[in-house]
């Protein structure tokens, strides 16, 4: 598990420092460094793998941008370069980037890399060394490749480099348009998205727990009386309608049998958002560490608190292990955060008077605990101005 984060000199964060936990809710205003902060781990996946450029940046759900949008100006700042640096217990990957302003190339340059398990160092480079060899290709990739699976100083890389940002769209999780950045077990858009629930039904059926995750989805989708895949070729779906080769199909609870069929394009954007969100939660081919951009895409409030409670229970009690970084801007999201629990942390995200980036945890004290009794909930701390994160407006 990453345990913490540094980005000096990307867009608007100058210079931040994160603590992470397991599951880690980030708050705030529009345009105030969310997304840049979760593009920031985006591009630090890229140097891990090898090299930065915009065929594996966009593979990883980041926008691409030009250096002069990518490195930080505010007045006075003179970084030569953007830094990254992720670390768990026992490993620590730090990479900075450099590519000139005025004539910037197709690739990033490795300005300097290190990657260092306990105290001993594994790979150094610094553009001060006489034999830098490709300043385009990453030195802890190359070695990477010699070292034995299982290895526990790759256990930093391989979470790094599965890192992948999801921000699905509804026209891709209808089906009706193809996901240009596919991976396993979903894409980032929403594709692949019957054949991943497929696997999840498959699972359920070969669990022998009473009470399976297929009941906490169901319960959220209180409208079906159930919902599976099938062949788009033997749904009901206008000819009209662009369709892949399977199609998330549901049953509506409240229609006659026979004709309460419906596939993911007719059905709520909300029902395919809350399967989508359970894939990368549960599916066992899900990335071990990922975020997930405007976690409450398309949900009622109330759905969407109860969506986190869900996440956070797969997240903290999966067996294989998970890390997620959230954004949100729905208050009750918050309502559905077990807060008390170490692993969970909520950050707000504010720009300063000068416009850098400052993200802060929430520490629950007194003085919140004081509001809790009185029977304030974190949504309405936070949309009071409370916990900040909220634009001045």
């Amino acid at each position: 598990m990453i345990k913490k984060l540094t980005v000096e000199s990307f867009k608007s964060l100058e210079k931040v420092e994160i603590e992470l936990g397991v599951v880690n809710v980030f708050i705030g205003g529009n345009g105030s460094g969310k997304s840049n902060l979760l593009e920031a781990v985006g591009v630090l996946s890229a140097a891990a793998s090898g090299r930065v450029d915009d065929e594996a940046l966009l593979r990883r759900g980041v926008r691409p941008g030009v250096p002069r949008l990518y490195k930080s100006a505010f007045p006075g700042s003179r970084a030569p370069h953007i830094f990254f640096a992720a670390q768990n217990s026992e490993s620590l990957y730090e990479v900075g980037l450099f590519n000139p302003v005025q004539d910037p190339k197709p690739a990033w340059r490795y300005h300097t890399e290190l990657w260092q398990h306990g105290e001993r160092k594994i790979i150094g480079r610094s553009h001060r060394m006489r034999k830098k060899g490709n300043p385009e290709a990453g030195l802890a990739a190359l070695v990477a490749v010699n070292r034995e699976p299982g290895d526990p100083a790759l256990a930093l890389l391989d979470s790094l480099r599965h890192y992948a940002i999801y921000s699905p769209n509804t026209a891709v999780l209808r089906g009706i348009v193809q996901d240009v950045q596919l991976r396993e077990p979903v894409g980032l858009s929403g594709g692949g998205l019957p054949n991943a629930i497929g696997a999840l039904f498959r699972r359920s059926l070969a669990a022998k727990e009473k009470l399976h995750p297929m009941d906490e989805i169901r319960g959220m989708i209180d409208w079906a009386k159930g919902f599976g895949y099938a062949p788009s070729g033997l749904m009901p779906l206008s000819p009209s309608a662009a369709a892949s080769k399977w199609v998330v199909r549901f049953r509506d609870r409240y229609m006659a049998e026979g004709r309460n069929v419906l596939t993911g394009y007719d059905a709520s954007e909300g029902a395919l958002y809350v399967l989508f969100v359970a894939v990368l939660a549960l599916h066992e081919q899900s990335p071990e560490f990922f975020a997930l951009d405007n976690a409450d895409h398309g949900l009622n409030p109330r759905l969407a608190r109860r969506m986190m409670e869900c996440l956070c229970n797969w997240i903290l009690n999966a067996s294989k292990p998970r890390q997620v970084l959230l954004t949100t801007h729905n208050p009750l999201v918050l309502d559905g955060l077990p807060i008390q629990d170490e692993r969970v942390r909520l950050f707000t995200v504010d720009r300063d008077n000068t416009g850098r980036t400052v993200v802060t945890r929430l520490q629950i004290n007194d003085k919140l605990l004081a509001k809790a009794q009185e029977g304030w909930t974190l949504s309405r701390l936070w949309v009071m101005g409370h916990l900040g994160g909220v634009p001045n407006v």
